[in-house]
Order: structure tokens, then sequence, then C-alpha cells
């Protein structure tokens, strides 16, 4: 009898197991695809955050446009010019212009220069000498030392640096020269600037997502001799929980909590997209904790701010066929093992 009722009973645990067998082997495959999908996501997420980038910089490349062969660089304090009268070579000078703009030439005493091309300045002596002393008096000015028409490029800049101005420029004019934009590059680049009056001193503050991707031309100020362009450092933002990769993110103008799972590889398989934790520091300084639900459209299109923290929750069943498994030693007797897939995160 006891043979008979156990012949009865393996029918049952064979038809078990292989339901068991069957059923992890599809667990495995789905995570498998989800891997897979999920490498995926990880890579256009990665293209994005540096497409953005190139497409900046090559909206600064397409809308620079230094004159270089069309205007000398402008002449200002600090630099050495030689100035040379061919029908008089005693009046022949080497002098540096002075702190306010000017320079003393033997005949003339002070004249301004600050401002002016090398050109300009040939003409304007020439004009003074014919005034007074020469009849057809021909100058020649050579810039032994260029000082004045220096910019210093520092923060999120591709080769930053000090560099010679050209010509004039404008602000587009000098990102383009230096470069242009690092991945790590934020929204704002602050000009500081020590001009020849209170007025002309200070720091201007230019948004370059207004300039560059929406084309307020306003904001591509003029650029001087001795400006120092800084750009600041995007914000960051923070993922954790069933994602591909936690850590830290930089933020651009209009990152949305959509597009910040996707920065951070995309949801893993066992993620649940209805339980998402915004945490938010408030105008007191507190933090405040907010649910979201990623499955309606209104809350994967929130916007974040620099310093959210944000924490991807997971369901109990995805857990369980991401960390289950199935071993089988000889045949027909087989175990089933699970690990908990957030430990070896």
């Amino acid at each position: 009898m006891h043979s008979k009722k156990q012949r009865g009973r393996q029918p049952f645990w064979r038809i078990m197991l292989s339901i068991i067998a069957f059923l992890a082997l599809l667990a495995g495959c789905t995570n498998t695809a989800m891997t897979k999908n999920e490498m995926v996501e990880t890579r256009i997420a990665t293209q994005n955050q540096s497409g953005r980038t190139n497409e900046m910089n090559e909206r600064i490349f397409n809308s620079a446009q230094p004159k270089t062969g069309a205007t000398d660089p402008l002449l200002g304090p600090g630099d050495l010019i030689e100035l040379r009268v061919f029908e008089a070579p005693e009046l022949t000078t080497q002098v540096r212009i002075s702190s306010r703009g000017f320079i003393t030439l033997p005949l003339l005493g002070d004249v301004e220069v600050a401002g002016l091309t090398a050109r300009q300045l040939e003409i304007k002596v020439e004009s003074l000498y014919r005034a007074k002393y020469i009849r057809n008096p021909h100058v020649s000015l050579f810039v032994q030392e260029h000082l004045s028409q220096k910019v210093t490029f520092v923060g999120q800049i591709k080769s930053p640096g000090t560099y010679e101005l050209p010509a004039r420029m404008k602000l587009l004019d000098a990102l383009a020269l230096a470069g242009g934009l690092t991945d790590k590059a934020g929204n704002i680049a602050r000009v500081r600037r020590v001009g020849k009056t209170d007025e002309e001193t200070g720091a201007y503050v230019v948004d370059l997502d207004r300039l560059i991707n929406e084309g307020a031309i306003e904001l591509n100020i003029p650029i001087h001799g001795g400006d120092v362009i800084f750009v600041d450092e995007a914000g960051m933002f923070y993922v954790d929980g069933a994602v591909r990769r936690s850590g830290a993110f930089p933020i651009k103008a209009t990152t949305t909590l959509e597009e910040a799972i996707m920065i951070a590889g995309g949801f893993l398989s066992y993620a649940d997209a209805e339980d998402v934790l915004l945490v938010r520091r408030n105008s007191k300084n507190k933090r405040v904790v907010k649910h979201m639900n990623l499955e309606i459209a209104k809350h994967g299109s929130y916007l974040l701010e620099d310093g959210d923290i944000l924490v991807v929750g997971s369901t109990f069943w995805g857990r369980v066929a991401s960390g289950s498994g199935f071993s089988l030693g000889i045949p027909f007797i087989g175990g089933i093992s699970y690990s908990n897939p957030e430990r070896y995160r």
C-alpha cells in the first residue's frame, strides 16, 4: 500500500517541479529582457545628456562672428607701443599706455588712445602733427606688448585660460574662442569687468539658456579686454533606489522627473513607477517629501531643482522575481533559492 501511494504521488511532484522550473526560467528571461532594455535606456540617457551640451556648443560656434581680419585689436592700458614718424625720425618713441588710457608724445604731450585700433591711432597722430608741425606726416605704429586685450575664462569652459582678443567680440564669440562649454556647464555665465569708470565696473550675469536656445540677443554683451568670464557648474540632483545608476547628476534648466530617471539609467525590473519620493528643501531649509507617480504624465513632467533627491521604490513581487532562482542537481530533484537584489547594488 505504501509503495502504491508513493508511486501515485510522483507525478504530482514532477508536475510541481516542472511548473517551478518553468516559472524560474520565465523570470530569468524576463530579467534578461529588462536588463537589455535598461542598458539601452542608460545609453540613450548618456547620449541625451552630452547631446544637449553639444547642441549648445554648435549654436555657440554658429552664432560666433569674430571679425579677425576686418578689425584690428583695440588698444588699452598696459599696452606697449612704438610710434615712428618717417619725416622726423627724432620723433620716434616707445611708450606704454597709462591706466587712464593716455600716452605722451614729443611735441604733442598727452594723447588719449584707449579704445582706438592701431590704424585709428596712426591717423590721429598724423592729424595732430599735420595741424602744427609737419606738412604731410606718415606715422606707423607697432604694438610690442598687447596686454590690455586679454580675457580670462574660468569654470566650466572646455579650454580655460587667458586669451588675447583678436578683434571686437561679444560673449558668444568669446565662448567659441575658448572651445565652448563642458558637459557640466550650467546656464549662467558671469562676466566681471574693471572699467575706466564706476559705471563700467561690475559684474554681468547672463542666462546662457535664454541667449543660446531662445535667441535673446540682447544678452550677447560686448566683451572688453581685462574681462573675466566664469561659467557656473550645473546644479546637482541625486537618485537612489531601484534605478540602474544611483548617484549625483548635473541638472539642466528644464530637467524633468522623467528625464532624471532616464539619466540615472532607467528603472530596474523590480522598480515601482508609482512609488517615487521627491525630497526637496523649502525656503526655510527644511526637507519636504512629495510622493510622485510616474504613471501620471503631469508628475513625469515635474521640473527638478538643484539639490533634489529622488528615491525610487520597488514592488514586492518584482523583488521576488528578480531574486529567485532554481537549481537542478540530480534528475527530478531541485531547489529554489532567493537573494534580495537590492543587496548587490
